[in-house]
Order: C-alpha cells, then structure tokens, then sequence
C-alpha cells in the first residue's frame, strides 16, 4: 500500500474471522513496527504474542473475573476519568460503534456484551501484549516509546491486509495475562492489541472514528502566511 493510503484507511477492527495469522506475517509486521523512533535507541519494549489456548485462557479468566466483580489490575497507571472535550470525544465514537451494531441506549445487555466483547480480546485469533522493562518504569520516554511502536505495529499490520485494534480491558485483569502469557516478573503490562483478519461483515468495523482539523490542533508560529 501506499503511505497515505495506510493512515487514511486504516480502522480500528473489532470482529475478526475465524482464520490463522501465521507467524511469519506477524514477525514481519513486529519487523517493520520496530523502526519505530526510539528515545536514544532504548528500545523498552517486549512482544508477547499469544493465540490458541493460551489466549483462550486469558479470554476466560478476564471474562470470569470482571464478571465476578474482582477489581481491574491494570498495571500501567490510568489516571483520571476522561472530562470535557476528551470526554465527547470518547461518547462521540461510542455513540458511532453502537449505531453501527444497532445497540439501544437503554439495552443493557448488549451493551454489557459489547464491553465484555474487549475482555475477550474482541475474539481475535491473536493478541499483541506490549511490556515494557520493568527498571525503566519512572521514564515518561519509555511511554512514549511504546505508543509509538504500538502506532507502527497497526498501521504495519494494515499495510498487510491485517486488522488490530488497540485496548486495554484485555490486559485489566494483570495476574492471568501474566500467567498465561508467560510475562516475566521483570516487566510491567502496558497495552494489548488484537490482531486479525477483519470480517467485513460486522458492522462495527466500517466505523470510521472522526479526527480533528488541523486548524483545531495546530498553532503556526513565525509563518508569513
């Protein structure tokens, strides 16, 4: 593909066919993913890339525990509950998914299953667990060097025809992602992204999350025009 095509077209994938990622494809796409900048060339970050029962497991002992009320886990910090314009922003999508999947306000249930549907991953074939060393955990570089090798590991997979979707509910519950993927202790759990093959016929896949004009994120200073 195309650069442009890549940013302007990739989506966030939450359905997924029943189909096998090899591992060669994956690898390929880590490849690529790691040319991305990092701050003095740390390079902080780990893949752990789980699928088949492993990923099953994870699947079943997140499901389990969020719905048996056991609190979140979550070992990378979450600071406060979006506000203001972040906060529309974050309804704004939600309200996009829904629609798309024709979840009613008032249905409880499908909601519910729609926000377990992120425990399991989204049911992907594969999840991507970003860790980062664990003595490099006061460094704000080491944050953004894993957003930035999150950014290049799904536009990487786009550019191959593989769907991804970023989340966090997949690593919520800490002590099972770190049994079953096998996290050693000298690593803290960042992020998990699904990866797939996207199904293009569920519905929530053709939601396209609306950005900001430059001209709203942007300052230009000392330009003549």
């Amino acid at each position: 593909m195309h650069y442009d095509d890549v940013i302007l077209g990739r989506r966030s994938i939450r359905g997924y066919l029943p189909k096998p990622v090899p591992r060669a494809l994956i690898e390929e796409v880590l490849t690529l993913a790691m040319r991305a900048p990092s701050s003095m060339n740390t390079q902080p970050y780990h893949f752990h890339v789980v699928g088949g029962a492993a990923l099953d497991a994870i699947r079943a002992g997140n499901t389990q525990r969020m719905a048996a009320g056991i609190p979140q886990s979550r070992e990378f910090r979450t600071g406060e509950a979006f506000a203001g314009a972040h906060r529309e922003r974050q309804v704004g999508v939600a309200k996009q998914l829904f629609s798309a999947m024709g979840i009613a306000r008032d249905d409880k249930d499908a909601r519910q299953d729609w926000v377990m549907r992120g425990f399991r991953q989204f049911d992907a074939p594969v999840c991507v667990i970003i860790t980062y060393d664990r003595d490099l955990a006061g460094s704000d570089d080491t944050a953004f060097d894993c957003g930035a090798v999150a950014t290049a590991l799904v536009n990487a997979a786009w550019s191959r025809g593989i769907g991804t979707v970023i989340n966090s509910q997949g690593i919520m519950q800490s002590p099972v992602v770190r049994e079953h993927a096998r996290i050693p202790d000298d690593q803290v759990i960042m992020k998990s992204i699904a990866l797939g093959w996207p199904d293009e016929d569920f519905p929530a896949n053709a939601v396209v999350s609306e950005r900001r004009p430059v001209a709203e994120a942007a300052m230009f200073i000392g330009f003549d025009d």
